[in-house]
């Protein structure tokens, strides 16, 4: 059994998706201008994972998803990244069917990967 201090670690998956969504906010940053501040706060206070989990348990999609919208660039969402095969396994099918749902809703088709 492991020490109760290594329980809470994230694993190398969890690792990966938060550099992911550091990058989605970069890649916003330079390529559309749009400055998430308040998307970093929530990764820097909440990690990645759960800042995801959170935006995803809201009815309504985040100021910054219709920002993204607006510049036509949903690839750069966090539910186009959950929808990555790779980062499946970390969301519930709730989450990923709310995913899929806005991308939808909003005209975007998620690339295959």
């Amino acid at each position: 059994m492991q020490p109760a201090n290594h329980l809470n670690q994230p694993t190398a998956l969890e690792k990966a998706f938060h550099h992911d969504m550091l990058q989605i906010y970069q890649r916003a940053k330079v390529e559309c201008g749009y400055n998430a501040t308040r998307f970093l706060q929530m990764i820097a206070n909440y990690g990645g994972l759960k800042t995801a989990q959170k935006l995803l348990a809201t009815p309504n999609p985040s100021e910054g998803f219709e920002v993204l919208w607006e510049f036509q660039r949903l690839d750069l969402s966090i539910e186009n990244l959950v929808l990555n095969p790779k980062y499946r396994s970390l969301f519930t099918e709730e989450e990923i069917a709310t995913a899929k749902e806005r991308l939808k809703a909003y005209g975007f088709t998620p690339k295959v990967y």
